[in-house]
């Protein structure tokens, strides 16, 4: 049984050595206490959102495990805005909040790098844990998705019911509520629900502009922030917001139109796909298993 070649053995050694630093570096940053006085402590982070609280500062960076691992992962990482952004995205619900996002990532983490290096029994596949630690992001951006799909889907009409609202003498903060008074609260879309905060906060105090403002964030979606922008120019300007507001409705009725129309058009593409393999194989082997099977009992029969 012959050794190891000396190169091998040198890279072997500087693997190890760089791992250890590696492992000890991280155990120190994980369990070291805080500094007197940090500024990048995650209990005293600025607001990421106007008027809103950083959903990390009940952290204690002197509490368990858990707490000191979150920290360490927050702080590394600088995941506090993404995981805040993605809460947003959802319509800030209780369940789940971001630290419940941050918990699903550790566990998606260690259950992908643990079923590997348990499988294969090479303790190095640990590492697939970063693959699970991206899992839950795709898992809430498609919750985004849909989240958004559904307030288009009842945009158009809203913005055409206010530009009837609006025409009849009202401003738009009112056409907005008139509107919102004539659905039931458990009965409310995405879009609604978003546009009772955006009248509720104005309610509190904010500035029209503000609310306008926080309302594109909460959505993230483009043709949100183009009405937004619309509705400011126009309150800026001085200008009638009916016709805008009507064209910007059949605007976005053409532009949905056309991507119905894109989608139509690539369907007959996307279905080769699943013919190819699955429908043919299945009609080759219908047409050709008698014809082999009589091959190989008889011959070919002439």
């Amino acid at each position: 049984m012959g050794g190891i070649d000396p190169l091998t053995h040198y890279f072997l050694l500087g693997l190890a050595f760089f791992g250890s630093v590696a492992a000890y570096v991280t155990v120190s940053r994980m369990f070291a206490p805080p500094p007197e006085d940090d500024k990048n402590d995650l209990s005293k982070l600025a607001n990421r959102e106007m008027g809103t609280s950083s959903a990390f500062s009940g952290l204690n960076p002197n509490g368990g495990l858990v707490e000191r691992l979150d920290l360490y992962l927050l702080r590394t990482f600088h995941l506090d805005v993404k995981l805040e952004e993605l809460h947003m995205l959802l319509g800030r619900p209780a369940k789940p909040s971001a630290l419940d996002i941050l918990h699903l990532k550790e566990f998606f983490a260690l259950l992908f790098g643990g079923i590997a290096a348990f499988v294969t029994g090479y303790w190095p596949l640990l590492g697939f844990g970063a693959i699970g630690f991206l899992v839950p992001d795709s898992l809430m951006n498609a919750r985004i998705r849909a989240r958004q799909a559904d307030i288009m889907r009842n945009f158009p009409t809203t913005v055409d019911l206010m530009a009837l609202t609006i025409e009849a003498g009202l401003d738009y903060m009112s056409a907005i509520e008139r509107i919102l008074k004539n659905v039931r609260t458990g009965q409310r879309t995405e879009l609604e629900k978003e546009l009772e905060k955006m009248i509720n906060e104005v309610q509190l105090g904010y500035s029209r502009r503000d609310a306008l403002t926080r309302l594109a964030l909460r959505t993230g979606i483009s043709e949100i922030r183009s009405f937004v922008g619309l509705i400011i120019q126009s309150d800026e300007l001085g200008t009638s917001l009916v016709e805008l507001l009507r064209n910007y409705a059949a605007d976005m009725r053409f532009r949905r139109l056309n991507r119905a129309e894109k989608l139509a058009a690539q369907a007959s593409t996307k279905m080769l796909i699943p013919l190819f393999i699955f429908i043919f194989p299945t009609v080759f082997i219908l047409m050709l298993a008698p014809m082999m099977k009589s091959l190989i009992q008889g011959g070919l029969g002439f």
